[in-house]
């Protein structure tokens, strides 16, 4: 699957800072590599979505949409059944245009927060009518086109920071420079996740090899080696306090079968899985 490039491949004026599109699919797509060069308002109509971003992921139905910050991400989309369309009235639009809203709004105080990536917020009864206010301009063309969408990006921007104040708004203004930082980030948030290294690489910007590099940089060993150490202290954490079965865990924790999830624990802890959940059972009955 290679990578897309949103806007830039939905044959849309380039020059301009703003789009809509009624976006429509019959397929699924399921972790599709995506760079965003604009910040994007997606609002689901039919289906489900997943957005995997550097430092946070949402999964949502359509009672939600989504907020996202420019960058790479990877993307699930699916529809609810094989009858069934996946649709989603997309919002794109530049950074200048949030800076120009902020100074014209004359913002200074935001909130201080640690800044996420992806929002997810619910549908109410203003945000529908904007939905369908949207997809009415989306079948106009030329200046007038452009300049209604302007009026309504103010707004959904006022309207959503009466309502949820300032977060959303000073994350898509915070794009992160420090690559330690952001690779850190990346790492921690995933460790848990079934990401591929090429998919990790790709939510880095980096290369596979360099990936590699970096990852032996920070963590002083093979990301292979680290990422199953840490699903097995989970697997481990879920064994002993949560007292589920071996059976019921080893897919949650990475695993494609469960022979091959005992095969590694008893590597690690030198006991079966079940083993250590009967010997951590009988020494707490006492």
């Amino acid at each position: 699957m290679h990578t897309i490039t949103l806007p830039d491949e939905m044959n849309l004026e380039k020059t301009q800072q703003i789009h809509v599109v009624d976006y429509r699919s019959s397929k699924d797509v399921s972790k599709q590599q995506i760079i965003l060069n604009q910040n994007i308002i997606s609002f689901l109509i039919e289906g489900t979505k997943e957005a995997v971003f550097d430092n946070a992921s949402l999964s949502i139905d359509a009672s939600k949409f989504l907020i996202m910050r420019s960058g790479n991400c990877l993307m699930t989309e699916k529809r609810i059944s094989e009858a069934s369309n996946y649709r989603s009235v997309l919002l794109f639009f530049s950074n200048e245009m949030i800076h120009n809203f902020i100074r014209k709004m004359e913002i200074k105080d935001f909130e201080s927060v640690d800044t996420k990536s992806v929002y997810a917020f619910d549908y109410d009864d203003f945000i529908q009518r904007f939905v369908h206010s949207l997809v009415d301009i989306s079948k106009l063309s030329g200046e007038i086109k452009s300049k209604l969408l302007e009026v309504k990006l103010e707004e959904i921007m006022l309207y959503l920071t009466e309502k949820y104040g300032t977060e959303f708004l000073y994350s898509l203004t915070v794009n992160s420079n420090n690559a330690a930082q952001k690779f850190i980030q990346v790492i921690e948030n995933s460790h848990l996740s079934k990401l591929t290294l090429k998919e990790l690489a790709f939510l880095c910007n980096m290369s596979i090899s360099t990936f590699k590099r970096e990852f032996e940089k920070h963590y002083a060993e093979s990301p292979i080696k680290w990422f199953q150490n840490k699903r097995l202290e989970f697997a481990h954490y879920l064994l002993q306090q949560e007292q589920k079965n071996p059976s019921e865990i080893y897919f949650e924790v990475g695993y494609e079968n469960l022979s091959s999830f005992t095969q590694a624990y008893k590597l690690k802890y030198g006991v079966t899985p079940k083993q250590n959940q009967k010997n951590w059972t009988f020494s707490n009955s006492f």
